[in-house]
């Protein structure tokens, strides 16, 4: 246990040296950066006001060299040791080129700006796998530990499962645990994204990174601080942000492609027209370096993974966990979405819907039924008990027999009553009701007959309850033109009367959990992209086949965050039109940042041949300003809340 400790506090060793280092080269970064803007500037007045030349293309050298320095090394490396021609080469053959032809001062300012635009990417890029880092320091790296009767600080690294770790009001919960003592109601937001507080007593399990609100609380704890729900919330993002989308793949392969053919193209504007046309050749070679220069694929190439990053990072924040950008894109393609009923648009918890009385009071048919079922651990009897529990007290029972299949029997105030099935009935010979309990099965609810020796003295139904996010959903859905099908185990009868209660378009029942893996089938074949909605566990053969698996509820499940393509921390199917609105503005952003890329860059180029583009302005504009516009605009799909988007 103590070498995992080791391990534990040399990780957070080596990402605080890391950090530290990172730090460090920054701010050599921003210096150097000052250092070459006030040369340059110096510079440019040597040149132009004071026309001293000398002088001035001197510190042109000098700020290209001290700008230049990490790109040429990173240009040469490139092409000598990948044999391949990079972004920075193209830039280190413009700079030089520039010089040679006595354009100093738009060969350093080439160097300067690019050395800019390289540390704007490169500081969106770390922001962005920071605000990933940024969910793990949620959880607090001390937490209170009981020990020997005493409360004790301790690294959370080294806190092990069993210990009663302690949380007092407005404190961070540092581990996932169960909790042994207190009563407080908790902020879950950071890990599922909703925003009321959720009350914790005795027996519920809380999570690490969330906030204890008002209660003090202890905690036994479950897991190590590497195994809780937020770390594997983390590892799961990470690894998604390294999976590409098809776009994303498009365009890496055009970029590589692309870069040799714009060199073709940039010999070809500097050598034919003086060749072939006796044109200068300074004026020529100097476009061609500008079209190097706005050819360089920088925007296009961040286009498509800064949004996807940011989408996916967005959607964790809210309480879902998308796998990979190929899934952010594919959920944009959906148009049938399949649910699983039980626990996905119901909450698989029986309720008591109705009670029917045929000779004695409502509270009475209860009480009886309740009191003899509460020697049992049937769901039907569970949810009959806890109904009754709320409104009045049980009956004393005697003599209780189980009778298997079929229900339960024994007596009260001398006097014996059954509770069971219509078929139990049957066969005792006692009358009941056949119309009214018709009636209520084919609303979708299961009957329970009440009665004595002689007769069924009344009826309770009870019925799965359905989510109270299941029906604005499903009018949502079909608000967008998106097909539901509903796939159940249930008999005929249920689903049907379930499916007309939320307003969903079809229905499929009486299903064991392969021929739902056959239904995904057929509507694939039919409707090409198909998303299943379930639990992530009786239905993770049909989460498979889809072209998107959708796990509800996985902040309780480690099978959930295994099975699906992505998975919703909460039981809230509200986060399902949150998803499309979120594919669909990623998407839209990826094509507004492609779009931009290629007209901006296409209109430097087509300007070039009548001289109306500077070398510089290439730079600031067509290649620094468009790629940092680029990361703005898909920045933006970060400050997106669920809540502005769910179903109202």
């Amino acid at each position: 246990m103590r070498e995992n400790h080791t391990e534990t506090e040399e990780c957070c060793d080596i990402c605080n040296v890391e950090s530290v280092e990172e730090d460090g080269e920054k701010s050599k970064e921003i210096i150097l950066i000052g250092l070459s803007a006030v040369l340059l500037s110096i510079g440019l007045i040597f040149e132009f006001i004071l026309e001293w030349r000398i002088p001035a293309e001197i510190l042109f050298i000098i700020t290209a060299a001290i700008s230049g320095y990490s790109i040429a090394r990173e240009g040469l490396s490139s092409l000598l040791f990948r044999k391949k021609l990079s972004i920075n080469f193209l830039i280190m053959i413009a700079a030089a080129g520039s010089f040679f032809i006595g354009h100093g001062e738009e060969g350093a300012a080439v160097i300067f700006l690019f050395y800019v635009a390289e540390f704007l990417e490169s500081y969106a890029g770390e922001r962005a796998r920071k605000s990933i880092a940024s969910l793990m320091e949620l959880a607090p790296e001390v937490a209170t530990v009981k020990r020997d009767g005493e409360e004790v600080k301790v690294p959370v690294g080294e806190v092990d499962v069993n210990e009663v770790i302690v949380i007092r009001p407005g404190e961070k919960i540092p581990l996932d645990g169960e909790v042994i003592r207190g009563v407080s109601t908790v902020n879950q937001a950071p890990i599922t994204g909703e925003s009321a507080p959720v009350t914790k007593e005795i027996g519920d399990v809380v999570y690490a990174g969330t906030i204890n609100n008002e209660g003090f609380l202890e905690v036994r704890v479950t897991k190590r601080s590497d195994e809780t729900m937020l770390s594997k919330i983390v590892k799961l993002v990470e690894e998604a942000q390294r999976m590409k989308s098809p776009t994303e793949k498009f365009i890496d392969r055009f970029s590589k492609y692309y870069t040799p053919s714009v060199i073709f193209l940039a010999l070809c504007v500097a050598t034919v027209p003086t060749f072939v046309f006796g044109w200068p050749f300074d004026e020529w070679l100097y476009k061609a370096l500008i079209l190097l220069v706005v050819s360089c694929p920088c925007a296009l190439a961040i286009s498509t993974p800064v949004a996807m990053v940011s989408g996916i990072t967005s959607a964790a924040r809210n309480g879902v966990l998308i796998k990979g950008s190929a899934y952010v894109e594919e959920v944009n393609k959906i148009k049938v979405f399949a649910f699983d009923k039980t626990g996905t648009l119901t909450e698989g918890r029986l309720e008591v819907t109705d009670v029917v009385s045929l000779g004695r009071s409502e509270e009475e048919i209860l009480r009886i039924a309740a009191s003899l079922e509460a020697m049992s651990e049937h769901p039907i009897a569970k949810a009959i008990v806890e109904k009754v529990y709320k409104e009045a007290v049980l009956k004393d029972v005697n003599d209780f027999r189980s009778i298997a299949g079929k229900g339960v029997m024994g007596k009260i105030n001398g006097e014996t009553y059954y509770v069971g099935s219509r078929r139990l009935f049957k066969e005792l010979s006692i009358d009941y009701l056949e119309e009214e309990a018709w009636k209520l099965e084919n609303e979708g609810k299961t009957v329970i007959f009440v009665g004595n020796e002689k007769e069924v003295i009344g009826l309770v139904a009870v019925m799965d309850k359905i989510r109270d996010s299941t029906v604005p959903t499903m009018a949502e859905l079909r608000r967008k033109g998106i097909k539901t099908v509903m796939i159940t185990g249930d008999n005929e009868r249920t689903a049907k009367a379930i499916a007309e209660r939320i307003g969903i378009a079809e229905y499929r029942a009486e299903l064991l959990p392969e021929d739902k893996v056959n239904i995904i089938e057929e509507l694939s074949e039919e409707y090409g992209h198909v998303a299943m909605v379930g639990d992530g566990v009786n239905d993770a053969p049909a989460l498979a086949r889809a072209s998107v698996g959708i796990a509800m509820g996985a902040i309780g499940s480690d099978v959930s965050l295994e099975t699906a393509d992505i998975a919703l921390m909460q039981d809230d199917l509200t986060k399902i039109p949150y998803l499309i609105e979120l594919s669909k503005k990623t998407l839209e952003i990826v094509k507004e940042n492609v779009l931009a890329s290629i007209l901006i860059k296409g209109s430097f180029a087509v300007l070039v041949f009548p001289g109306l583009v500077t070398l510089w302005l290439a730079v600031a504009v067509g290649d620094m300003g468009l790629s940092l516009a680029v990361i703005l605009n898909s920045m933006r799909l970060s400050l997106i809340k669920s809540k502005d988007l769910q179903t109202h």
